[in-house]
């Protein structure tokens, strides 16, 4: 069940065009995102215009916003230390992913699923030790690890509002990350957290080709785009944290990431 899902369409031309933005530095704490987002456009003679959007990695905002853990520094918890056990991993991690955790949702070797504090549910709270060490730690630091953005959502708005006051456009922002999904093999990009675009569209009480009055239909362009852009921007080496999106049309939404998230009492898999 969707509650308070706005009516906000959002439809394709008949193209869009993925650009990956190339020529963003590695991103370290403090870091003006916005900035930076802005030079690697300009310099790859990318505009912005009314109507893009902007699908940024929560990797480089969580550098930008310092959300590493140094583990070297991590006590585990008796339930950190419980879990560690039954999943085989470090439980100075296990401590951190904790930090973020509303409820453990599955627990066995190799896996530890949770529900985050933002809502949605994925392994390991999003915690990644993937391209995690900063270039101004010390060499006796780490191992280190990074968390995710605290509130991707506020993130977003952040971004898209110095964006658009910087090169004068009405834009989106979205923030994805790469989540597994149940009874499916492979992560797809996902929605973290959103700013001036719509994340769901309710097409309930619209009509079909045949004139079939949809019932149930709601779907999420938020994901939806940020699956396609995953496919630009690659997962590994590739050095790509943003992808410009030109070709959809839709209207301005503040409804951010979180009405992604399906709520506990509708959730029948947890």
């Amino acid at each position: 069940m969707v509650d308070n899902v706005g009516r906000a369409a959002v439809t394709c031309t008949e193209r869009l065009t993925l650009t990956a933005v190339a020529g963003l530095p590695r991103i370290e704490p403090g870091d003006d995102l916005a900035t930076l987002l802005s030079a690697a456009l300009g310099a790859q003679g990318l505009t912005l215009e009314d109507g893009d959007v902007l699908v940024v990695a929560s990797k480089v905002v969580a550098k930008a916003e310092n959300r590493y853990v140094d583990l070297s520094t991590i006590t585990p918890s008796p339930r950190a230390l419980e879990l560690a056990a039954l999943t085989e991993k470090d439980p100075r991690v296990v401590e951190v992913i904790l930090w973020d955790t509303l409820a453990v949702s599955r627990a066995q070797r190799n896996v530890l699923i949770v529900r985050h504090h933002g809502g949605h549910v994925s392994a390991n709270a999003g915690v990644d030790q993937s391209n995690a060490q900063p270039a101004t730690a010390g060499a006796a630091s780490g191992p280190w690890i990074l968390r995710l953005p605290a509130d991707p959502d506020a993130s977003a708005a952040r971004l898209r509002s110095a964006l658009e006051a910087k090169l004068g456009a009405t834009i989106g922002v979205i923030i994805s990350d790469s989540f597994g999904r149940p009874f499916r093999q492979g992560t797809v990009g996902t929605a973290l957290g959103v700013a001036g675009f719509p994340a769901l569209y309710d097409q309930r009480g619209l009509s079909d080709l045949d004139g079939r009055v949809l019932e149930a239909t709601i779907t999420a362009p938020a994901d939806q785009l940020a699956a396609v852009c995953d496919l630009v921007a690659g997962q590994a080496g590739e050095a790509r944290a943003a992808v410009h999106v030109r070709g959809l049309r839709f209207a301005a939404a503040d409804g951010g990431a979180r009405v992604l998230c399906r709520p506990v009492d509708g959730d029948v898999y947890l």
